[in-house]
């Protein structure tokens, strides 16, 4: 049955305006709905698109310090020997009373022909010269001093010509006395010095007593007494003295020289130049009693040198004394070594992070550390964070210490950690960090 109401056109009209509201309130409930809907996924990806992302994980080993050999020191097997070494305290050690090592009882023994450094450090205490540039007072020989040559012939000593009337510097005098250990000039040149055998042995004891060499006796200039004797630690006292004066020093250093008189000379001391020695004086008394009191110059580097003074007494042969020496030296030359520490690209950490990215914490460079046999070698790393996380960004160093010495190694980041994409961000709120 059909409603009569609409055949009525006011009727019509009332109803056609409620369908008009109903749809008008529709719209507005759906655009609020829309709107609301729209602000919320959109607020949504604003934040995961800027959220802060977390840090990588950073996982890092500070490297091992290595752990070196001990030197190999080639110790002298005769004798009684002493050495002191200056320019590696740092790594070396001074030792007991500055003697870094040594072998044999510290009792005195004959010391030959080293007592003739003796006899021109006492001759020089009382006429200085300033250098070798400085002749010193002239000695005119006479035929007493003379008749030396033939004492110290028949005695087998080493001698050199004195002619009577003949004149010499005190400078040349000493480097005859001292380059091929001319006994007849060890004695003249004392007995110039001081006017008498006596005189000169009470200026020797008085110079030993001002020095501290109580371990030392003089009975005689040059040494071919036996009853010339000294301890391994006076001598390295009075090779150091001698080191010092720069004339000794010199005349020491001279391998062979020709002056009028004696003519040519050559240097008792056959190690000169070998294994870096640069001294002083040999001396012995025959089989048994080789003896060589040295000086030494140890490179190490172009900028780093070893000083040695050393002593060996009671050798057998020259030939034994001279092999000892220069095994030892090299030995201690040998002893001194580069250790390798780091190579170039050493991994020592890494980064990861939860979107997938990574990279690897190196070592920048390779490096190594100077030191001498088992020196503890100690490390310390240090890191910092990352500003970009960027290939070759630095981020810490390593430093390693030996000794005196110490090395440092940047470390950088190798690889670049990219940041994640949108979707990864829209896709993964939980791995995001709040404001």
């Amino acid at each position: 049955m059909s409603d009569d109401r609409e055949f009525d056109p006011e009727w019509n009209e009332v109803e056609s305006a409620k369908r008009r509201r109903r749809r008008r309130v529709g719209v507005v409930v759906t655009a609020i709905i829309l709107v609301a809907l729209l602000a919320s996924v959109g607020g949504y990806t604003g934040w995961a698109l800027s959220a802060p992302l977390p840090a990588p994980e950073v996982a890092s080993q500070e490297p091992a310090a290595p752990s070196p050999a001990a030197a190999a020191v080639a110790l002298p097997g005769e004798g009684a020997w002493a050495i002191t070494i200056t320019g590696g305290d740092d790594y070396l050690g001074s030792g007991a009373s500055g003697i870094w090592a040594a072998s044999g009882t510290d009792e005195p023994r004959s010391i030959a022909s080293i007592s003739k450094l003796v006899t021109a450090l006492v001759v020089l205490d009382a006429y200085p010269l300033s250098d070798m540039n400085d002749p010193g007072p002239t000695l005119t020989f006479d035929k007493a001093d003379h008749d030396l040559y033939d004492k110290y012939y028949v005695m087998g000593a080493t001698i050199a010509a004195m002619p009577i009337g003949s004149t010499m510097s005190l400078r040349d005098a000493l480097a005859t006395m001292l380059i091929p250990s001319a006994s007849n000039y060890a004695e003249a040149v004392s007995t110039w010095a001081f006017g008498s055998q006596g005189a000169f042995i009470g200026a020797t004891r008085r110079w030993l007593d001002a020095h501290g060499l109580g371990g030392t006796t003089i009975v005689e200039p040059t040494g071919i007494s036996p009853r010339n004797t000294s301890t391994p630690a006076d001598l390295l006292a009075i090779g150091r003295l001698a080191a010092a004066h720069p004339v000794i020093a010199s005349i020491s250093a001279t391998r062979s020289l020709a002056l009028p008189g004696p003519g040519g000379m050559v240097n008792t001391n056959d190690l000169l130049g070998t294994g870096g020695i640069t001294g002083l004086k040999t001396g012995n008394l025959g089989p048994g009693t080789y003896n060589l009191l040295y000086t030494a110059s140890v490179d190490l580097s172009a900028s780093q040198r070893l000083s040695v003074t050393g002593v060996m007494l009671g050798g057998a042969s020259r030939e034994s004394v001279n092999a000892g020496v220069v095994a030892l030296l090299g030995s201690i030359r040998d002893g001194f070594h580069d250790v390798p520490l780091v190579t170039r690209g050493q991994e020592l950490g890494s980064y990861s992070t939860p979107w997938g990215g990574s990279a690897r914490m190196v070592a920048a460079r390779d490096a190594s550390i100077f030191t001498w046999s088992d020196t503890p070698i100690t490390v310390e790393m240090t890191t910092t964070t990352p500003t970009d996380y960027r290939d070759g960004e630095v981020v810490g160093s390593l430093t390693w210490t030996a000794g005196p010495n110490t090395a440092t190694v940047p470390i950088e980041i190798e690889g670049t950690i990219a940041p994640p994409t949108d979707w990864w961000r829209l896709t993964h709120p939980e791995a995001l960090r709040g404001p």
